[in-house]
């Protein structure tokens, strides 16, 4: 038997609006009657419809998970996965549950982030960006519904946005190059739409301008941070007479991607080319040779999404942008005494 509020109140002897206070912890409440209410909860196994909460408390406690982006990077990208794991756990020690939103009908001109996440009440939304991300997402964050965007700019009455900062990271790949005498120096860039796409290449640009070094354009390529286009693009800058010593690949996978094509060509890692990526995620340590990159914090990413997504559901309209700092972590795939093992 289906119990409701009215049911609970009529077996308890009060009104089904002190029944709702009492599940809802209203205050105002005596311990008698709460206590009277409890019992009679307890003794019938009663539990609170959620829409029946959410209409009660104004929350539904729901975070939207949403995967922005034509090209989106899914659960199953490694990066991301980390990332999405650590904002999980501490998104739920807040009290908060998880509903993934699905992109898909937008490949066919149909749905809405907006809509999705009024119908389903959702507190706030925490949003991870892939290429071409489309303009729906940004709706969201215009309408006021609390958002952390994971590397995507999003500005709203209640958003605010975590990334890498990207403009160092990439000057942090250059510099060590330049360092380590290695001047000839190509990159493998993703789409020109993302923010970090944007900011990865004006580092580069800058840092190579800075150390006087040469920008061959024949030596510049770009993918979809994926390794099939990693090995696309350095497949191309192998077609050049002349290769460089050196290459910046601005996602593991894709550097995971060119690391294949370079041994596809009979030339060696990093004996004939040198190669860097960025993430720093578990197949860098496993790959032969075991590839450099430069290591994004994901724990600290994900801990500070929840926190500051959980601030701005409860009003919070100061946080500003956070961007987190890199470290080069030196492997086999460059050629240095200075080695990490792990």
């Amino acid at each position: 038997m289906n119990l409701t509020i009215k049911d609970i109140a009529q077996m308890a002897g009060v009104s089904p609006g002190t029944v709702s206070k009492v599940i809802n912890n209203y205050e105002g409440i005596s311990d008698k009657t709460k206590k009277q209410v409890m019992d009679v909860i307890n003794q019938k196994g009663y539990e609170p419809n959620f829409s029946a909460r959410t209409l009660a408390t104004k929350r539904s406690n729901l975070i939207g998970l949403i995967y922005a982006g034509k090209i989106n990077v899914e659960m199953t990208h490694p990066y991301f996965n980390e990332v999405i794991s650590a904002f999980k756990k501490n998104i739920g020690l807040l009290g908060y549950d998880i509903i993934m939103f699905s992109n898909e009908r937008f490949q066919m001109g149909q749905g809405s982030y907006l809509a999705r996440c009024r119908h389903f009440q959702v507190d706030g939304c925490i949003v991870i960006a892939g290429e071409e991300v489309e303009e729906a997402i940004y709706d969201v964050a215009k309408e006021g519904i609390p958002c952390i965007g994971i590397d995507i700019e999003l500005k709203g009455p209640k958003s605010s946005y975590i990334m890498t900062d990207n403009v160092d990271l990439s000057r942090k790949v250059v510099e060590f190059f330049y360092l380590h005498s290695v001047r000839k120096i190509g990159y493998i860039g993703g789409k020109w739409d993302s923010a970090i796409s944007r900011y990865r290449k004006q580092g580069f640009y800058e840092a190579m301008h800075q150390f006087g070094l040469e920008l061959r354009e024949e030596w510049i390529e770009y993918g979809d941070f994926h390794e099939e286009s990693g090995y696309e693009a350095m497949k191309k800058i192998l077609q050049c007479k002349d290769h460089p010593e050196a290459v910046f690949a601005t996602s593991d996978l894709m550097a995971l991607g060119a690391l294949r094509a370079i041994k596809e060509e009979g030339l060696s890692v990093p004996q004939d080319i040198q190669i860097v990526g960025c993430d720093d995620i578990v197949a860098c340590r496993y790959s032969e040779p075991k590839l450099t990159t430069v290591k994004q914090d994901k724990e600290k990413f994900g801990k500070l999404s929840a926190y500051m997504l959980n601030d701005l559901i409860n009003g919070e309209t100061q946080l500003k942008p956070v961007l987190i700092d890199s470290e080069l972590m030196i492997r086999e795939s460059c050629g240095t005494n200075r080695v990490d093992r792990r």
